[in-house]
């Protein structure tokens, strides 16, 4: 069994910073990518960052110089960092652990967690 456990969402005022973490913990060798994910009312979920075991990020075009994509292996966690944020962020935001690898080589594909709601009105 793997948990995803996001914090960090809330209320923010447009051109405000939000911090979102997502702990990976249960039976886990490696995790070989994370992300984040948002879906807004009536719209299709959508990959905003994604980074690699290795360090590797990829972002989504509306979020490029604005959001910020980091991991620390060793705790099998993610972080995003948020500046500059419009309404159009205002989405239920999900964290993603892809290809997890437990300590006896069973692997599963992908795990996600909760979701976080991130409101940016003023």
């Amino acid at each position: 069994q793997v948990q995803l456990v996001e914090s960090g969402g809330g209320l923010v005022q447009p051109g405000g910073s939000l911090r979102l973490s997502c702990a990976a913990s249960g039976s886990i060798f490696s995790i070989n990518g994370m992300g984040w994910y948002r879906q807004a009312p009536g719209k299709q979920r959508e990959l905003v960052a994604a980074i690699t075991s290795g360090g590797s990020t990829n972002y989504a075009d509306s979020v490029k110089g604005r959001f910020t994509i980091s991991r620390d292996n060793a705790k099998n966690t993610v972080y995003l960092q948020m500046n500059s944020l419009k309404p159009e962020d205002t989405a239920v935001y999900y964290c993603n652990a892809m290809g997890v690898v437990d300590p006896l080589g069973k692997f599963r594909y992908d795990y996600w967690g909760q979701g976080t709601q991130v409101t940016v009105s003023s």
